[in-house]
C-alpha cells in the first residue's frame, strides 16, 4: 500500500486539496487499489481558505514520515493564515524529512513556497503562483530556479503555478506511485479524457 500524507495548513485551498483526495481515492476504488491518503495539520481541526472547518486524521506530532511514500501540499491564502502554518518549524521538518528520503513531494500553487522556505528547492527548478510576481520572487529568494511553465516535475519534486493545475499534479503524483497505464485508466473513469466537443 502506497501512503500519501496530505499536509494541510490553515488557509489551504479546498480545490487543491480535493484533487489529491479524489485521485488517490479513485485509484483505491477503481485503479490499482494500492493507495491511501492521510490528512495532517498542526491542530486536529484545520480551517481552509474561506473559513470552512476540516477534521484531519493526524496532528503533525503524530506523523511518522517513514510510514508514508509521498507528501502532498496544497497552496492557500495569506489572508486566512496559510503562511503561518506552512512556514512553521513543524511543517518544515516534515518537508525536509521527505526530501532527505527522496520521497515524492507534490505541491500546488503557493504550496511550493513551503518547500522553498524549508530549503529543499535551493538550486532546484520549480514554479509557484504565476499571476503574482511577489510569489515568484519569494520562491527565487529561497534559492529556487524559476521555470515559467504550469507544472515543473524534477526528480521527486512537483510544483505548479496555480489552482487550475491541481488535478494534473494529483495525477502526476499517482503516476509516480503506480504507473502511466493506471493513471490513464483512472483518468478515463473520472471522465477527464472524454471528447467534450460532442
Amino acid at each position: 500500500m502506497k501512503k500519501v500524507l496530505l499536509l494541510l495548513a490553515n488557509g489551504f485551498e479546498i480545490l487543491e486539496a480535493s484533487a489529491f483526495i479524489d485521485v488517490i481515492g479513485w485509484n483505491m476504488e477503481e485503479g490499482e487499489r494500492n493507495t491511501h491518503l492521510v490528512t495532517a495539520g498542526k491542530t486536529r481541526v484545520v480551517r481552509s481558505t474561506f473559513n470552512h472547518s476540516f477534521n484531519v486524521d493526524l496532528t503533525l506530532e503524530e506523523v511518522h514520515e517513514d510510514a508514508f511514500d509521498a507528501l502532498a501540499i496544497p497552496g492557500g491564502f495569506e489572508a486566512y493564515g496559510f503562511y503561518e502554518d506552512a512556514f512553521s518549524q513543524s511543517f518544515q521538518s516534515i518537508i525536509r524529512a521527505f526530501d532527505q528520503q527522496g520521497k515524492v513531494i507534490a505541491s500546488v500553487c503557493v504550496g511550493a513556497l513551503a518547500l522553498g522556505k524549508s530549503g529543499i528547492l535551493k538550486n532546484r527548478t520549480a514554479t509557484t503562483y504565476c499571476l503574482n510576481p511577489l510569489r515568484k520572487q519569494q520562491l527565487k529568494d529561497f534559492g529556487a530556479q524559476i521555470a515559467d511553465q504550469p507544472i515543473v516535475n524534477v526528480n521527486h519534486i512537483i510544483s505548479s503555478d496555480g489552482p487550475s493545475t491541481a488535478i494534473d499534479v494529483a495525477f502526476l503524483l499517482l503516476e509516480k506511485l503506480t504507473s502511466s497505464e493506471n493513471v490513464l485508466h483512472v483518468r478515463k473513469l473520472m471522465g477527464f479524457d472524454r471528447d467534450k466537443t460532442k
